[in-house]
């Protein structure tokens, strides 16, 4: 940070690291509001006279919009935090046009999903989930069944296919070649396969893969990627994972494919609707398992990101340019 010669005014709407936070107090007026704690989403308009009534110019949000609507009319904002890689929570013209500097906060949860990835995969191939709800219900009466009922696959010696070699989607497959699997990836957006983990068409992974986990960002081309026809290519004895995007797969065909166990199982952390509604068909299945968006959610990312925005916002109060700003056209050094 830098001395400025007074404190400039910051709302904190993102959970945030203490002791970090601690620090930001010598030289930022803030106030902090976590959602988490407060539970508290923002519509336009509250969230413009919280902003103007403060003249606040540093503004950190998780879960919060920021549109038009804000940033048309808070002419004190100078500087938006987005605690997500993903930058639709915040309108990039219209801040580009006000003058507003957006960074992100990349790679802040990659590891976080990719070890909650390997949680679902071990849960699934060694039914870890099916044997707790067996012995809670009471159905663990007989010393043998489940070993036999239960029996599970190991994940050495299987194939994993990454839809989405991004940084979540490379962490996952890492990980699991460690494991002894064999990981292949399909990502039309690599053109020159940096990583270890090679390349390949995406019917191809869909017939060699034992597990096929989507990492890939929901866009125009990704969305219904994984429709009938996709998940016929698919081995009936192969789970699918979803913990990216669930419109980057047709629920319809999955759900035809599960019931008629053409598909082993599936494992989903996203869903159309946040929270699912509960007279979802997917709920009637007993070879799918469902974790409630906790892909992300460890103390771990919240310490990452509340060290990404800090680093950001120092380089901004210094005068230069922030490492990951988001649109770059607003930058400009001599005004």
């Amino acid at each position: 940070m830098t001395n400025l010669g007074y404190r400039p005014a910051a709302l904190i709407l993102a959970p945030f690291e203490e002791k970090i936070l601690e620090d930001l107090q010598d030289n930022l007026n803030i106030t902090y509001e976590n959602w988490i704690e407060t539970r508290v989403i923002h519509d336009q308009d509250s969230l413009k006279n919280k902003l103007s009534n403060n003249g606040t110019e540093i503004l950190v949000i998780e879960s919060d919009f920021v549109f038009a609507e804000v940033l048309d009319n808070v002419p004190s904002l100078k500087f938006i935090a987005i605690c997500r890689n993903a930058t639709n929570h915040v309108d990039l013209d219209s801040a580009t046009k006000n003058g507003v500097i957006v960074v992100n906060s990349p790679e802040r949860n990659s590891n976080a999903v990719a070890e909650h990835t390997l949680g679902l995969m071990l849960s699934l191939s060694r039914n870890i989930h099916k044997g707790y709800n067996y012995v809670l219900n009471g159905k663990w009466t007989n010393p043998v069944d489940a070993y036999i009922s239960l029996r599970g696959l190991e994940l050495a010696g299987k194939t994993l296919g990454i839809i989405g070699l991004g940084s979540i989607g490379r962490r996952v497959g890492t990980i699991c070649t460690s494991l002894g699997m064999t990981s292949i990836a399909y990502d039309p957006y690599i053109e020159d396969n940096s990583t270890e983990i090679p390349l390949i068409n995406l019917k191809g992974l869909l017939k060699k893969s034992d597990f096929i986990s989507i990492h890939s960002p929901l866009t125009a081309e990704s969305r219904g990627l994984l429709g009938e026809d996709e998940i016929a290519f698919m081995k009936p004895t192969a789970f699918l994972l979803n913990l990216s995007e669930s419109a980057i797969v047709d629920q319809q065909a999955l759900f035809s494919a599960l019931r008629e166990n053409r598909i082993a199982g599936a494992a989903l952390d996203v869903f159309e609707t946040h929270p699912i509604i509960p007279n979802h068909p997917l709920l009637e299945l007993d070879n799918v398992m469902f974790s409630p968006h906790l892909g992300g959610s460890t103390h771990e990312t919240i310490r990452r990101h509340s060290e990404i925005v800090v680093n950001n916002l120092s380089e901004f109060l210094q005068g230069k340019c922030p490492r990951n700003i988001v649109n770059p056209d607003v930058w400009n050094p001599n005004e």
